[in-house]
């Protein structure tokens, strides 16, 4: 995904529905936060709705801007929902892992460079190392 996209989808997140729990998150120092659905309502200043309470998918995680509202408002600032339990109405954000970095293919970090043509008279035939040279 390039800057320039995840700027628009963080600027999203910044004016969504969930922009409370958006500023939330980005404010956070931590690794992983564990919470409840009503800290959560807390925080945003309203209900759930309620499928948050009913299915699970409403807790998905959702990769790029495509999506709903509430997954892009925690995916935007950097998290991933990791354990969600529906029953004690909990569940765990943590910080997604920075992306790794791209290794280089091998042609790129030892660039093949020409050596120029074979030496003349260099042979590799087998027969022609034996004979004596002069």
């Amino acid at each position: 995904m390039t800057m320039e996209r995840e700027l628009q989808y963080r600027q999203m997140a910044a004016r969504g529905k969930y922009q409370r729990l958006y500023t939330h998150l980005c404010r956070l120092g931590t690794r992983e936060w564990r919470t409840t659905f009503s800290e959560i309502e807390s925080i945003i200043g309203f209900g759930l709705p309620a499928s948050a309470r009913l299915h699970r998918p409403w807790w998905a995680n959702q990769r790029g801007g495509n999506g709903h509202s509430q997954a892009l408002s925690w995916g935007a600032a950097g998290w991933e929902t990791a354990e969600v339990d529906m029953q004690a109405e909990t569940l765990l954000l943590r910080r997604r892992p920075a992306a790794a970095p791209r290794r280089p293919a091998l042609d790129e970090a030892w660039p093949v460079h020409s050596a120029g043509g074979w030496p003349e008279g260099l042979s590799l035939k087998r027969e022609e190392s034996y004979e004596e040279r002069s």
